[in-house]
């Protein structure tokens, strides 16, 4: 943490980046990182980039950041264990790059790397940074830092939450932001998306071993009216919560990119390794991957039919 900090006192111009596709705690840990360096470091210019989700312009936008900005710049990027999957890819024009991130990795990237598992969110990581080093803090920053914990720990109910989490949580919680603010943006819904969630969990499906899941085609998403991200990781666990499933998996055909994306979940089960064989990442029970066909999502049912099939044998 102090080489960080060091660096970011030693930079003029601080570009933030993370994963594309953004969930709440990457666009969170973006807006809060960003606060906090420029209410700390009133001088100095903090820009944050990326792709853009509707669901989360309540945290805070993306700046117009310039090819020029760059020249000379820190660029930290948040929330992404791998290259490939930063969003906007100007990231490799800085001077000096740090990583900072959750989840489990493959390979490295940056100069200066802060990779620590044992976070529930890379909002609490960025929480801890700041309360550690005594930087200061806006109420939009820690509103941004609250968002990003509560969506990546499932509302404080996944195994990776500790004391630590509610301690920041508590000096975040100092701040004058409205929480009810924040859990309306985060869990209302329109109708139309409460009626295809219903219709989603109408159609899942079960493996011999007890994996659900569900295959969504291109054609469907255009029929359901619904983009691919909001099919994939917006309806993955209309199958948790269900007594006797313990792993299952949402494959969403992407059209425009001529893949399949594979969202999987388990409430006991370490999947990762699964994500991981499969080109992917992500946590020990929440992972992710990039799949070419339906074809290819059988054989990774079959692979998450196998981890049931030995546990039960072992």
């Amino acid at each position: 943490m102090k080489a960080i900090i060091q660096k970011f006192k030693e930079y003029e111009t601080i570009i933030i980046h993370r994963h594309s596709r953004p969930d709440g705690d990457a666009v969170g840990s973006q807006i809060g990182l960003k606060e906090a360096l420029r209410t700390t470091f009133p001088g100095k210019k903090v820009l944050v980039t990326g792709d853009e989700s509707p669901r989360f312009l309540f945290i805070g936008r993306m700046d117009q950041v310039k090819d020029e900005d760059y020249q000379n710049a820190l660029v930290v990027v948040l929330d992404t264990a791998e290259e490939s999957l930063i969003s906007d890819d100007r990231y490799k024009n800085g001077k000096f790059l740090i990583k900072i991130d959750h989840h489990l990795q493959r390979r490295s990237f940056g100069q200066l790397e802060f990779v620590d598992t044992s976070y529930e969110s890379c909002a609490g990581m960025i929480a801890r940074l700041i309360f550690a080093n005594k930087l200061h803090l806006s109420a939009a920053g820690a509103k941004a830092l609250f968002t990003g914990i509560v969506t990546d720990s499932g509302r404080f109910r996944y195994d990776s939450v500790s004391s630590r989490t509610f301690e920041d949580v508590a000096r975040l919680l100092e701040f004058d932001f409205n929480i009810s603010d924040v859990y309306n943006n985060l869990y209302t819904e329109e109708l139309k998306m409460v009626r295809l969630r219903a219709q989603f969990a109408l159609k899942f499906r079960l493996t011999e071993q007890g994996v659900a899941y569900i295959k969504t085609t291109a054609r469907e998403l255009q029929e359901y009216d619904l983009d691919v991200f909001a099919a994939s990781r917006g309806m993955v666990n209309v199958m948790g919560g269900i007594s006797g499933v313990d792993i299952w998996v949402n494959f969403t055909e992407d059209i425009e990119n001529q893949a399949v994306l594979a969202e999987i979940r388990s409430s006991k089960y370490n999947i990762n390794e699964i994500a991981v064989k499969y080109g992917g990442g992500g946590h020990k029970l929440a992972s992710g991957a990039t799949l070419k066909t339906f074809t290819e999502a059988d054989l990774m049912l079959a692979d998450l039919d196998n981890i049931i099939k030995e546990a039960n044998n072992g």
